[in-house]
């Protein structure tokens, strides 16, 4: 009787164990073996690596072992039966003893062991010597594995996705030990689920799920494995997540992550990637560096290592990413992992530390670049390292770097950086010649060459610039209506006692910038100079209560302009404050009187409005040409585009209104004429307008464009050998001034105010007694300037009796 109880409850244990091992989760929690093998990233807001399962010292399948030792007869010698059949065959349902009946404390005993509600069909028990020891140490159970999905990629000997599937049952099955030849396990004969893991394998999955469907309608008691119909749920959420990355909605990439935690494994590294930079695009960049360390702390691939941090360092930041290099790992010659992509990363820290002024890169990065520099000889390196060591005002660090990037390749961005360097170093006057080339590449660049211009105009002693590089500034500042540099004009001007010029050019700078206060403190200061007191009063009422020292101006003669150009745009170097030079010595006094039309004036503005100038001294010079209106040449247009004839209306037009640079692109167009004599007109016109904007030189090669007669042709070499003398002057050239006027006076009879400048040429080359001779001359004729003149003779010759 004993061994028959024995038998029956050795039976309901058996089925009892056989129902766990197909229900996984049942016998976790039966015998406390419930675990987590499953990352919980999206759960928990953080990624976790697999965590074993607990109550490890319980082996169910040892227990199942015995049981089936005691009940089951001897093997027969024909049995080959598998020894995971158990596992594999299909059971039945039934209606299982309450979970209560199954004691979970201690391991139960023939003894011990509670009697079954229902008695099973009778089983002939085995003969044994004793009955198992209670004490004995048993392993844990292992749950059912399907490993059709194994059994597929072994037969088509995808060893790829073979690995793939043994870390995913190791994921979720931590005690379970992949077969040790996975191409060696059976085929399944149902041929119709192979057709369907084909499916898979070849991700049409809208097919599958239409095989699956039609298979159960026709076989309605056919179940497709779970393990299918997992993956098949997972491959489709991995589709939807990848589209979803794809199309960047990275919203949706977070939610699918999160209800679908198994694709967070390091077998889909992608999905990782794409999960993290959701993350970061979505503002949680800290989740989406943790799912980088994830990757870095638990995936072994090399590549994907690597090619983690590469990902990385495009979407985190400096900082961040320090975090993530801390992880890296030694290799076996005892190099670090990344090396091969850290001379990428410094050049990556480097470009971003010129983005963030406050962010301080390491030295190491900064040598790294330095040192490939110098190797590989790149300009865009140089041209890190120039705008780094720029930005944290290393300017002659940065020179180094930008005229080494300059010298490999000659780019905007080499020479705005190298004008940049050159202005901070107070050489503006090589800056201009740097950028001039680039300054209509970009807004920031052309800003950095007016920069330069401001900064060459304020120089002070003033610079001695060739009439090219004034025309070619003049023109720019201009077209872009740049009012700091239209405002050193103003002082430039001044310093070379060109006081008509100078009010013209701070006259254009207000029209540009109304509430200019500097340009209006500089107009000002030049109208009392020019004794124009109406012009003072109407400045002084305009600026009543916005400028005490433009209200409060008396005494102009000892002050100094200390009105500073406005800082150029776009974060370029403000420019340097001028200071009023002294005049040259024994220079005519003009203050009052300037000097003779033909004065030469290098700097003349184009104004906006009418500004009424000074009558040139060619206005003697009567030309037979049609009656000219100022209307119709007020606006700016292309001269190219009008027929010579309108053309050289226009030209005309300009000159009337005190516009010679746009009259000399009209007249240039007027010179395509087949009339000759429009042509002869258009070469006069041109050179008139030269000589209006002081370019004598431009002037003389303008008159050579058409022949002219006799008459023009010596009223032109006499303009221009005037011009000439005056600017040989202001350079302090005297002797050279003298062989002008030589020259001149050969062609006409020498004006009063040309023989005062010869009088002050041989006062400065102590020549006193022709000074006194020229000067007597002209005073004899009540020049007062001459008059002066001689009392500087007397002054320089005889200083004890003027005391």
């Amino acid at each position: 009787m004993k061994s028959s109880l024995v038998a029956v409850s050795a039976a309901v244990v058996v089925a009892s164990l056989v129902t766990g091992l197909k229900d996984r989760a049942a016998l976790q929690e039966r015998f406390g073996l419930a675990g987590k093998p499953a990352p919980e990233l999206m759960m928990m807001g953080r990624i976790k690596p697999n965590e074993a399962a607990g109550n490890s010292e319980f082996n169910a399948q040892l227990v199942a072992d015995k049981i089936e030792a005691i009940t089951s007869p001897p093997p027969s010698a024909s049995d080959t039966s598998d020894p995971n059949a158990v596992a594999q065959q299909p059971v039945p349902p039934q209606s299982a003893a309450p979970q209560s009946a199954t004691p979970s404390a201690p391991q139960p005993t023939p003894q011990t062991m509670p009697q079954p509600a229902a008695s099973p069909a009778p089983v002939t028990p085995a003969i044994v010597s004793e009955p198992p020891a209670p004490q004995q140490a048993v392993a844990p159970t292992q749950p059912a594995v399907d490993e059709s999905a194994l059994r597929y990629f072994a037969s088509r000997g995808d060893k790829v996705r073979l690995q793939a599937e043994i870390s995913r049952l190791q994921a979720l099955y931590p005690n379970w030990v992949p077969p040790a030849d996975p191409l060696a396990v059976p085929q399944n004969g149902d041929k119709q689920l192979e057709a369907m893991w084909q499916l898979y394998s070849d991700g049409r999955y809208a097919e599958l799920r239409k095989a699956l469907a039609d298979r159960q309608a026709a076989d309605a008691g056919w179940q497709p494995p779970a393990d299918l119909l997992d993956r098949l749920a997972v491959a489709e959420d991995r589709a939807r997540l990848i589209n979803a990355s794809d199309l960047k909605q990275y919203a949706t990439v977070v939610d699918i992550a999160a209800t679908t935690p198994s694709l967070l494994t390091c077998s889909e590294v992608d999905v990782l990637w794409r999960v993290a930079e959701a993350f970061i695009q979505t503002k949680r960049q800290q989740r989406g560096q943790d799912a980088y360390s994830y990757i870095l702390k638990n995936c072994p691939n090399p590549a994907e290592r690597q090619a983690t941090v590469e990902k990385a360092s495009t979407l985190l930041a400096y900082q961040p990413m320090q975090a993530l290099l801390a992880l890296e790992k030694p290799t076996a010659d005892g190099s670090k992992e990344f090396d091969a992509i850290r001379d990428n990363l410094a050049r990556r820290f480097m470009a971003e530390g010129n983005e963030d002024l406050k962010l301080a890169i390491a030295p190491e990065y900064v040598a790294r670049v330095e040192k490939l520099a110098g190797t590989e000889g790149l300009a865009s390196d140089a041209l890190l390292l120039g705008w780094y060591q720029l930005r944290r005002n290393n300017d002659a660090e940065a020179e180094k770097w930008f005229r080494a990037a300059r010298a490999k390749e000659d780019t905007a961005a080499a020479s705005q950086g190298l004008a940049l360097a050159l202005i901070a170093r107070k050489a503006p006057q090589e800056a201009e010649d740097v950028m001039f080339r680039w300054r209509a590449d970009s807004d920031d660049a052309s800003a950095t060459y007016l920069a330069a211009t401001a900064n060459l105009m304020a120089l002070q002693p003033p610079a001695d610039l060739a009439e090219d590089v004034l025309h070619r500034i003049a023109a720019e500042v201009i077209a872009r209506k740049y009012v700091p540099t239209a405002q050193q004009f103003g002082w430039y001007a001044r310093s070379l006692n060109q006081f008509q010029t100078a009010a013209r050019w701070f006259e254009t700078a207000l029209v540009w910038k109304a509430d200019d206060e500097p340009s209006a403190y500089g107009l000002v200061v030049t109208r009392e100079q020019l004794s124009d007191r109406k012009g003072v009063l109407d400045l002084q009422r305009a600026w009543a209560g916005r400028s005490a020292r433009i209200t409060n101006l008396e005494d102009t003669s000892s002050l100094m302009p200390n009105g500073g150009a406005l800082p150029p745009e776009k974060g370029t170097l403000t420019p340097q404050q001028p200071v009023q030079p002294t005049p040259p010595a024994q220079r005519p006094a003009t203050a009052a009187e300037p000097l003779p039309a033909e004065r030469r004036t290098p700097l003349q503005p184009e104004p906006d409005v009418a500004v009424r100038p000074a009558r040139p001294a060619m206005q003697t010079v009567t030309v037979a040409r049609g009656s000219r209106q100022t209307r119709g040449c007020s606006t700016t247009i292309d001269a190219g585009q009008l027929s010579p004839t309108n053309a050289l209306s226009r030209g005309w037009c300009l000159m009337d209104i005190n516009r010679p640079m746009e009259a000399i692109s009209a007249f240039e167009a007027a010179l395509q004429s087949p009339v000759r004599k429009d042509r002869e007109d258009a070469a006069y016109g041109q050179s008139l307008a030269y000589l209006r904007a002081g370019l004598s030189s431009n002037a003389a090669v303008a008159a050579t464009k058409a022949p002219q007669n006799r008459q023009r042709a010596a009223e032109l070499q006499v303009a221009i050998l005037a011009d000439r003398a005056l600017s040989a002057f202001d350079a302090g050239r005297y002797r050279e001034t003298l062989i002008y006027l030589d020259q001149r006076a050969q062609l006409q009879q020498e004006r009063i105010d040309l023989m005062v400048l010869r009088g002050y040429c041989y006062l400065n080359l102590k020549m006193y007694g022709d000074a006194t001779r020229i000067f007597e001359a002209a005073a004899a004729t009540g020049s007062r300037d001459a008059a002066r003149g001689l009392a500087d003779v007397r002054n320089v010759t005889h200083p004890d009796v003027n005391d």
